[in-house]
């Protein structure tokens, strides 16, 4: 067994790394692996099963860190409830919810935990993230070139440090486009626990429904430029099918729908008006719409096409 490390130094978070698991094992290990692999020590790391693979409890038991607990749930919860189940098992001042398939570069813990000491109100804190493929290799994708070109702060494009950012201000920043990498995100534990959480209606845009309900609550967020961060983009994820069979167009229309009713009861207007048109997701879906096309889904395609010519 690996002795324990001593607690944080005052003033300092303590942080939780929670993955809800399932899929991959051998990326499953490659994560965990990255999480024992942090320069900074202080920190537990909960893996919440919600399969039912062979060998990864006994994988789990010879590592014999007791910094790492392992918990294999007795039915299937799904992704949502699994989400949630872990956002309800944090008990540290900061919170992470990584991907079962991302890596932490051996500088994660450390920087994220500078930022927050930092700015120690702050609900989120983004550090910058490396897109990987498949295999582990850096990769980019346009969806990764749009999100820092056109709709990052221009600030982290540079060397100008951490940015900060609220309000409205950060609302409209995310409905023009969700620059964030959700896995990444370490978020503060109380706040985000006083969101509704991970909600069973929603699917492909998760994260950005809990991101906007800390912002419009009055939540801040930190980003830096700093790699600390491998988001790995599968071609073949989920989200990548629901894109081109086009299914993922419909619960968005739904939900930037909602949203603007929400920013208009706050007075947020100008985010509302974003919300409403939802011009990135409608020019995704166009861009998606020649694979449909390659793939002879003629209904694809002209679910796509509807779409991203919608005006509400």
């Amino acid at each position: 067994m690996a002795e324990s490390t001593p607690g944080p130094a005052e003033g300092t978070p303590s942080i939780d790394v929670m993955m809800p698991y399932y899929g991959d094992v051998a990326l499953m290990q490659a994560a965990v692996r990255s999480v024992l692999a942090q320069t900074d020590p202080d920190w537990h790391l909960t893996v919440v099963d919600d399969g039912t693979a062979a060998g990864v409890p006994e994988w789990f038991a010879q590592l014999g860190d007791p910094r790492v607990t392992y918990l294999r749930n007795e039915v299937n919860l799904g992704i949502s409830a699994n989400f949630q189940k872990c956002l309800e098992l944090a008990t540290r001042d900061r919170l992470v919810i990584m991907g079962c398939d991302d890596r932490l570069l051996p500088n994660y813990i450390a920087a994220v935990r500078a930022l927050a000491t930092a700015h120690p109100k702050i609900g989120l804190v983004q550090p910058g993230v490396r897109v990987i493929d498949e295999a582990g290799a850096p990769t980019s994708s346009l969806v990764d070139t749009i999100k820092r070109r056109r709709y990052a702060p221009k600030e982290l494009l540079g060397d100008g440090g951490p940015v900060v950012l609220q309000g409205e201000a950060l609302a409209l920043s995310l409905l023009r486009g969700n620059w964030l990498y959700f896995p990444s995100l370490c978020w503060r534990t109380d706040a985000i626990q006083a969101t509704t959480g991970f909600r069973e209606d929603l699917r492909v845009v998760q994260d950005l429904a809990v991101i906007l309900q800390l912002v419009a609550a009055g939540e801040s967020l930190v980003a830096d430029n700093v790699e600390a961060f491998e988001y790995r983009r599968h071609a073949q994820s989920e989200s990548s099918r629901a894109a081109v069979d086009g299914s993922r167009f419909d619960e968005s229309r739904r939900f930037f729908t909602e949203t603007a009713r929400r920013m208009d009861e706050i007075g947020w207007h100008r985010a509302a008006l974003v919300s409403r048109r939802h011009r990135s997701t409608r020019l995704h879906a166009l861009t998606l719409a020649p694979t449909a096309l390659r793939q002879r889904d003629a209904a694809a395609f002209r679910r796509l096409v509807r779409y991203a010519a919608s005006t509400k």
